[in-house]
């Protein structure tokens, strides 16, 4: 595969339309980069190797959040039923009906799912089978359509949102299951309020990995940077994006990977 993920002319297309990414936000520290910089280097294009969204089952010490058949573990908000659609197995994004998140709360885990973003192909770079996995419903990793589809590259699928761009771009086509397995370390801070470790987080997609234990600046807003200003517990709420796009998702399972620091 060619080790640049879009020619030439479309980059300069969607860039001439004023779509793939911003020059008036901040820069992102440590970086010459703005957050959303169109002009960030695109990650090399990979081809996954092998299947790793078959929907295997889960391992035996995992806790499973969604196996298909409802959506008893999910709400929207606090505790309002989630309203997404059920069919063959999976569930399904209904358009503006608003973001889901698990009732249950985590510290430190091994997630898996798996997701499709639309088969019918309409808009396109952020307009474009957009959805999130966000962990408190503020540090995200981007669910997209980044299949021949240009975009910001720290907005693009696997993308540590408005901060850190994947390692690859290793995305099937549009329509066909996907999978992440995503490491979440919770950040941690003091009794006195002070950040004493940052969030990690570990990515991989589709059997690619996009991110080792890499740290993130802080939550992940759009056109900011992020930062750790308001102090949560290491417990996290898993919160699935309704972004107007009819994304699927299945097969979504945990296991904590915090007893296993215990002696």
């Amino acid at each position: 595969m060619p080790a640049i993920a879009f020619t030439a002319s479309a980059l300069a297309a969607l860039a001439a339309d004023g779509k793939l990414g911003y020059k008036d936000t901040p820069i992102i520290p440590g970086t010459e980069w703005h957050v959303h910089d169109g002009d960030r280097p695109q990650p090399r294009v990979v081809t996954p190797g092998g299947s790793f969204s078959q929907g295997a089952k889960p391992p035996s010490d995992a806790t499973v959040l969604f196996d298909g058949t409802n959506l008893d573990q999910w709400a929207v908000g606090a505790n309002k039923p989630a309203p997404w659609k059920i069919e063959n197995g999976y569930m399904e994004v209904v358009p503006k009906s608003g973001s889901i998140r698990t009732k249950e709360r985590f510290a430190d885990f091994q997630l898996h799912l798996e997701f499709a973003t639309p088969g019918k192909v309409e808009g396109n770079s952020q307009g474009r089978g957009n959805s999130g996995v966000l962990f408190n419903g503020i540090y995200e990793v981007q669910v997209l359509d980044s299949y021949q589809n240009p975009t910001y590259p720290d907005g693009q699928a696997g993308a540590l949102y408005g901060q850190t761009p994947p390692l690859a771009n290793a995305s099937k086509p549009p329509g066909e299951w996907q999978s992440y397995d995503i490491i979440f370390e919770s950040p941690r801070w003091d009794a006195d309020g002070k950040l004493v470790k940052k969030a990690a987080v570990t990515v991989i997609h589709n059997g690619v990995i996009l991110h080792h234990r890499k740290e993130l600046a802080g939550n992940t807003p759009h056109r900011q940077n992020g930062n750790y200003s308001k102090p949560h517990d290491p417990e996290v709420f898993i919160q699935l994006q309704d972004h107007n796009n009819p994304t699927r998702f299945r097969n979504i399972w945990l296991r904590s990977i915090g007893e296993y620091d215990k002696p």
